[in-house]
């Protein structure tokens, strides 16, 4: 099969690592893949991991609101030239697009040369974007998005709750699969084990609370400071907080800790490049996912899961799509004051808790296929289903396979695809 691949990424985070390893994937499974992306056909522009493009930043940093939202919406045309070009080079037998906002050229595309088009969906941006940095032009982002959603053959979200918001921009639920993120178990068989991995971190004898991505505010790391300095002193090893990764929170995280006098029981390590991550989690011995956007898929979940970390997550349907409580996870009330710090603390104190969950965990990747591969798989099959119907041109989906044993809200059951 012959896929086209497009997004609009330029930095280089999580995002990145979702495509790099989707574009391996459908490769390794022998297709052919022709990617259309900012700055030629590689995943994306940006050099370091962490790093947004620098164009973009300062395009957003200098231009008003409204007019970078209109070069986004400009940006598309070209877009949509560069499309045309490789459909017209290649014949692919299907469009596979990473959703962004303002950007309706893949539909475009699609109808023009009546190509079969899957579009996956990470988050709704345009709420996202209106909530965080502000929207200028609210009525035009809003139509692109319900455009997009509704443009494609099938919408592949990345969670059940977020399924739930894009059927309410009226897409059928039966174009809409949901497909989580993954891991590649590659990255993760051969890492160093726990006892070397705290010895490279200076953590020997430290029972380590970790966490990895890209530090925010909201991410409640405050809230694991203050279990530090406020819990009494543990009979075992001391409980020492290990932040891979950095962000805008960090600082305040630091003065945090050294107001309380436990700067020593934490450490960053400032950003880390993806393929050293997991050598980095494996000196954890409790995996923090204190909080978490409501429709996210985390890919530090994924990771966590692998490397059978005892994991600590707010108990919110999104994260029990992927966690049962007491079983590969400990979840947490997010709205009761203590919650999260008692699931640390019952970590904390009980070893062979942490090692059953932490194996149930890796054994759920596994039973469940959480893998990049397995992602591809999925990807495949829906392409391979979505059919043209003899003499209209029109591409509909004929052949859906078995549900995936996915869990779909806090009572359990299986998303359909």
């Amino acid at each position: 099969m012959k896929i086209l691949y497009h997004h609009r990424t330029r930095s280089r985070d999580g995002q990145d690592v979702h495509i790099t390893a989707m574009i391996r994937a459908l490769r390794g499974l022998g297709h052919e893949v022709i990617v259309v992306a900012p700055g030629g056909p590689g995943a994306t522009g940006a050099v370091d991991f962490g790093a947004e493009s620098g164009t973009v930043a300062k395009l957003k940093r200098f231009c008003p609101r409204f007019v970078y939202e209109l070069m986004e919406l400009a940006y598309a045309v070209i877009v949509y030239w560069r499309l045309r070009s490789a459909i017209l080079a290649h014949r692919p037998d299907v469009l596979y697009e990473r959703y962004n906002l303002f950007l309706p050229a893949g539909v475009w595309a699609k109808r023009r040369f009546r190509l079969p088009m899957l579009l996956e969906v990470n988050s709704p941006l345009y709420e996202e974007r209106a909530a965080s940095a502000g929207v200028a032009l609210g009525w035009l982002a809003r139509w692109s998005q319900r455009f997009c959603w509704r443009g494609a053959d099938c919408v592949l979200p990345v969670t059940e709750a977020l399924a739930r918001h894009v059927e309410r921009y009226g897409v059928d639920r039966a174009r809409i699969v949901v497909i989580p993120n993954g891991i590649d178990p590659g990255q993760f068989r051969d890492c160093i084990d726990r006892i070397e991995a705290k010895r490279r971190l200076g953590l020997d004898g430290r029972l380590v609370l970790g966490f990895t991505g890209f530090v925010r505010d909201w991410h409640g790391l405050d809230k694991v400071i203050e279990l530090l300095a406020s819990a009494a002193p543990p009979e075992g090893p001391a409980p020492h907080l290990l932040v891979v990764g950095d962000g805008p929170a960090r600082a305040n995280l630091e003065s945090q800790a050294r107001a309380a006098g436990i700067a020593d029981r934490i450490t960053f390590t400032g950003v880390v490049p993806h393929e050293r991550i997991a050598d980095h989690i494996a000196a954890f011995d409790v995996a923090l996912q204190p909080a978490s956007v409501e429709y996210a898929s985390p890919l530090k979940l994924f990771e966590y899961m692998a490397l059978g970390r005892a994991i600590v997550a707010p108990a919110q349907p999104n994260i029990i799509e992927i966690l049962t409580d007491g079983h590969d996870g400990v979840l947490f009330d997010p709205r009761e004051t203590h919650a999260l710090a008692n699931a640390i603390a019952r970590l904390c104190g009980d070893p062979d808790l942490r090692l059953r969950i932490g194996e149930a965990a890796r054994k759920t990747i596994h039973d469940r296929r959480m893998t990049w591969h397995d992602n591809a798989m999925r990807v495949v099959e829906l392409a391979t289903a979505l059919q043209v119907k003899p003499g209209s041109g029109e591409p509909v989906a004929t052949a859906i396979s078995a549900p995936i044993e996915t869990r779909a809200g806090a009572t359990g059951g299986a998303l359909q695809r």
